[in-house]
């Protein structure tokens, strides 16, 4: 656990047990102590309660029966206690027949410096509950029994609001608002889902209510939210600690005024995200199966000939002679040093996809096996093996991490700069009631390393990586592995709009999908409150291929206005390659092209967001739910990129409007112009290619030039139009008569100041985006008046002029100089 600070309290010294225990009939009243961390209380009574307060206003009350012990007559080392199935009924997980539930029957303050209880619980059996001061706005709870030998599971209970929300827990791709379900901590067998299992890649014990608290427990032992599916007030967070009981349970409450700011609080305590290369935002490209360097190079060619903004490929398996040979096959690709830097001289940068496996069918890797073999390099102890190729390599042990990354040094030497980290989740906590046991170089087990083990994975190949500019895309995640700035991708999605769990028809026969573009949105929006902020999911999916051109225009229209636009399937479905059984055709080609460059002249404004997470921490997209709670409403498919602009993607075929629930203040639509002042729900066209996108008039969004092609750097005297060559010109896309400011990564500012009559439009220079700014403000009327600014015939005038203005069709583009540059208009 992180350090902590002890709290001193001017209380009155007290030692004394109460409740209704066999041997203290006539319990004495004491007076509750209380902590107090900045805004947030934590007062505790010796019943024991424990109730987490701000400014008067209960947020959770924890009573006795929240802190309840799961005890059995003996905990057997070789029975896996995972508390999912407590409260999930099935035929083949034995629940144990001597499991009783037991909550404190008295408590007893220990001591007068911070809080400590002694909890009796009866027949003998205690526990502690220590309470410290984390930091502002977190408190740290230590709970630990004493009957090791008896409890099995930990279930804590606290009661929250019976009408808010509850964000959070990880990756989930059915509701982005967990009251009402169960969420399991580990991947678990079944399902009912076409992948025959869960799909809890990136589970997070971390849950957020709108109310501005979180409960984070910091365990990776097999564990469950049941959140609000017994009553519309209980929380239950129980975890399956079986023999590592003694160890207790550390868990943390957390509250902020904002339930935004509250993942900020889960950063002080896991760490803070690391920064990504700039360019790995995207877009990024690749193909599932590559025929050789001659496609790859052709790809090159073709993306920059018509003009599509790319920053990034990677390249997918298979590529290497074998899995994981460290190479690239000789047969196809010929000449990899050459194909890598062409990538390099067109501005883009290079990753490929890689395992913790070696392939123990095939003969290449022999000689890897045997130095890993006779280096100890595998688990001391392994169960089932759950891929193809061969056992996972032992992660924490430091001979077999130096090992894997002198090998993997060799594609780093070769330019390769990132990694698609797929796999790794061979490790999983039992089959229902039965260990699959594995042990570890260091000691640890299955019971944790289901979760952990992604973590030392990663861990390896960002050891190999620069400190600044790389790139890591992963299926799985665990709490704390934000700090290698990693990116999630979903794993495979359906190539459709199928919802998850959907029961689809299908040529070759039915299935139960995991889901499509409904899931992707649901489950980056439920990492960013989780502490994962960057998200980006296979852009047309993956199950199913081909996919449909509807389905994949409608999936680049949402991943344009996402953190992370990384675009390929399973059927090398690339927009240009037009005529095929997908139906892409010409206009699919031009969106595209549309929306990939939107998403990469997006880069200040998202970047900005990136280096703000240091700071305020707060997630970059966000539900609607979670960013404005005094809606009371808690759509999956509406969302804010940042504070600006209001998502609202179509996630259904052949729909050509959706209702979009509008928060306080006016939005423009950002293609149309059409105007909505909120409160309001209204239903808006979305005709096929044009997304719904609203942009407030409270801020701004900073943007780059319309023809930028990528971030990376490229060869001398390139026609490829890079901000590594020229950073430009700063767009500024806001709303005519609007109020707002957005502070830039670099140091620059922009605003706006309306007072009805005028608007005053102000830049300062940062130190990239430092030739001056033009201001696009959308539902304009025509300017009286911009000052003593000269009006000018087009864009490219005003692009070229030092200072100027444009007025065109509801739209006005104003250009001031670089440094302080300001205008005002008269309207």
């Amino acid at each position: 656990m992180a350090r902590v600070m002890r709290s001193t309290l001017a209380l009155v010294p007290f030692l004394a047990v109460l409740g209704c225990s066999d041997e203290t009939l006539s319990p004495t009243p004491l007076p509750p102590r209380s902590l107090d961390a900045g805004a947030l209380r934590l007062e505790i009574t010796a019943e024991p309660r424990l109730v987490l307060s701000r400014e008067g206003e209960t947020l959770l009350d924890l009573g006795p029966d929240g802190l309840a012990l799961g005890v059995i007559d003996a905990v057997s080392d070789d029975h896996n206690y995972d508390p999912y199935w407590l409260y999930e009924d099935s035929p083949l997980y034995d629940v144990p027949e001597d499991l009783r539930w037991l909550t404190p029957r008295s408590a007893a303050f220990r001591d007068d410096a911070g809080v400590s209880l002694d909890l009796d619980y009866g027949s003998g059996i205690t526990a502690s509950l220590d309470v410290e001061i984390f930091a502002d706005g977190t408190f740290a709870l230590r709970w630990t029994p004493s009957a090791s030998a008896q409890t099995a599971f930990m279930r804590l209970g606290p009661d929250a609001d019976a009408s808010e929300g509850f964000y959070g827990l990880g990756e989930y791709f059915d509701a982005v608002n967990h009251r009402g379900h169960l969420r399991a901590m580990q991947i678990e067998a079944g399902g009912g889902l076409e992948s025959s299992y869960n799909e809890a890649h990136v589970p997070v014990p971390f849950l957020v209510g709108t109310k501005g608290w979180g409960l984070f427990v910091e365990s990776q032992y097999p564990g469950a939210f049941a959140v609000a599916t017994q009553n519309d007030r209980r929380i239950e967070a129980a975890f399956g600690t079986g023999t590592a009981s003694s160890e207790g349970l550390t868990f943390y409450l957390m509250g902020d005024a904002h339930p935004l700011d509250v993942t900020r609080h889960y950063y002080e305590v896991t760490g803070f995200p690391g920064l990504p290369a700039r360019w790995a935002l995207g877009p990024w490209v690749w193909r599932d199966e590559n025929d050789d360097q001659a496609q790859v190079e052709s790809d090159l060619d073709i993306i920059r000939a018509l003009d599509l903004a790319t920053t990034g490929m990677w390249i997918d398996r298979p590529y290497a002679t074998g899995v994981n040979t460290f190479d690239f096959e000789a047969a196809k690709f010929p000449d990899p040093d050459a194909m890598i830097a062409k990538m390099h001289d067109l501005g883009f940068r290079t990753a490929v996809w890689h395992t913790p496996y070696l392939d123990e069918g095939d003969p290449a890797t022999a000689s890897l096996r045997a130095e890993a073999e006779a280096g100890g390099y595998y688990p001391l102890e392994t169960a089932i093996k759950l891929n193809g190729w061969g056992l996972p390599l032992d992660l924490t042990n430091p001979d077999a991490v130096a090992f894997w990354q002198s090998n993997l040094k060799a594609y780093v030497d070769m330019g390769i700069e990132g990694f698609k980290l797929d796999y790794g989740e061979d490790i999983i906590g039992g089959l229902f009631f039965n260990r699959t046991p594995w042990v570890f170089a260091d000691g640890s087990d299955e019971r944790t390393m289901h979760a952990r083990y992604a973590r030392v994975y990663h861990d390896t190949y960002r050891g190999v990586l620069p400190d600044s500019g790389f790139f890591l895309i992963c299926r799985a995640g665990t709490y704390g592995d934000q700090v290698n700035a990693t990116i999630i991708w979903p794993g495979d999605l359906d190539a459709s709009f199928a919802r998850h769990g959907e029961k689809v028809d299908a040529p070759g026969g039915a299935y139960t999908a995991v889901g499509g573009l409904y899931a992707s949105i649901v489950a980056g929006l439920s990492l960013g409150p989780s502490g994962f902020p960057y998200f980006g999911a296979d852009t047309g999916g993956y199950r199913h291929s081909p996919v449909p051109r509807e389905v994949f225009m409608r999936w680049f229209e949402q991943t344009a206005f996402s953190t992370v636009m990384q675009i390929g399937t399973s059927a090398n479905d690339v927009a240009w390659e037009l005529g095929g059984e997908n139906g892409f055709d010409q206009e699919t080609l031009d969106r595209y092209r549309d929306y990939t460059r939107i998403h990469l002249r997006l880069f200040p404004y998202l970047w900005s967001y990136v280096t703000r997470l240091a700071a305020d921490g707060r997630p970059i997209a966000r539900a609607l739910g979670l960013a404005h709670p005094e809606l009371d409403e808690h759509p999956d498919d509406t969302y804010l990129l940042g504070d600006a602009l209001l998502i609202a993607p179509v996630t259904d075929g052949g729909v050509t409007k959706r209702p979009i629930t509008f928060p306080e203040g006016r939005w423009v639509h950002w293609f149309t112009g059409e105007e909505v002042v909120g409160p309001t729900s209204r239903e808006v066209d979305a005709p096929l290619g044009r997304i719904p996108v609203f942009i407030s008039d409270a801020s701004l969004v900073p943007m780059l030039r319309p023809t930028i092609d990528t971030l990376a750097p490229v060869a001398g005297g390139s026609d490829v139009d890079s901000y590594a060559t020229r950073a430009g010109l700063l767009y500024v896309r806001g709303v005519a008569g609007g109020n707002g400011s957005f502070e830039l990564f670099d140091g620059g500012r922009v605003e706006q100041i309306s007072d009805g009559a005028t608007s005053r439009l102000v830049s300062h220079s940062g130190s990239e985006l430092d030739e001056g700014a033009i201001f696009e403000l959308l539902a304009a009327e025509a300017p009286a008046s911009v000052g003593d600014l000269v009006a000018v015939a087009d864009l490219s005038a005003l692009e070229a002029a030092t200072s100027g203005y444009l007025y065109e069709a509801g739209t006005l583009w104003v250009k001031v100089p670089a440094g302080d540059g300001e205008a005002t208009i008269t309207w």
